[in-house]
């Protein structure tokens, strides 16, 4: 049985990663006003939406195999500079997000500050351009070799684009 059709995947990560960034920009809001517990929430959650993102994105990938985007013309430069730069800096936001979080859970924060600063604006790029590839991938262009998209659609993506 099937919970979520391999079909609609690439809507539920755009999603995720919509709510990554959410979550990424009233975290860092928290903070900047001293509410610490409310930051530690949020970025819990954002790293919660990711850990699920990755999880999906690899089951996806493993089962779909590789999608080719549709687009023509000039588009298909800016595309692939955007995903380019989206998957290299995806790579580094994991392990910059794990040892970010790990500082923060052991109270090292001193630490925690001195990495942060370079974890969140990689990790914010990532959850929007995730969006945005999405956006371009399956929405303004049809994707070549995908399954057949659903169109269910999930209203918090379709009202954030």
């Amino acid at each position: 049985m099937t919970i979520i059709p391999l079909s609609s995947l690439p809507a539920v990560n755009a999603t995720l990663n919509a709510v990554c960034t959410f979550f990424l920009l009233i975290g860092f809001a928290f903070i900047r006003n001293g509410k610490i517990r409310w930051h530690r929430a949020a970025m819990l959650c954002a790293f919660f939406c990711s850990i699920t993102f990755l999880g999906f994105y690899v089951y996806f990938h493993v089962h779909a195999g590789l999608i080719r985007f549709g687009g023509q013309g000039w588009i298909r430069p800016v595309y692939f500079t955007l995903l380019v730069s989206h998957t290299i800096l995806a790579i580094t936001t994991l392990p910059l997000v794990i040892i970010t979080l790990a500082y923060a859970l052991s109270e090292r924060f001193s630490s925690h500050r001195r990495i942060a600063h370079w974890t969140y604006p990689i990790w914010l790029y990532v959850s929007v351009t995730g969006v945005i590839v999405y956006w371009l991938l399956y929405i303004a262009y049809t994707p070549i070799g995908a399954p057949a998209v659903s169109q269910i659609g999930l209203p918090l993506l379709h009202a954030l684009l």
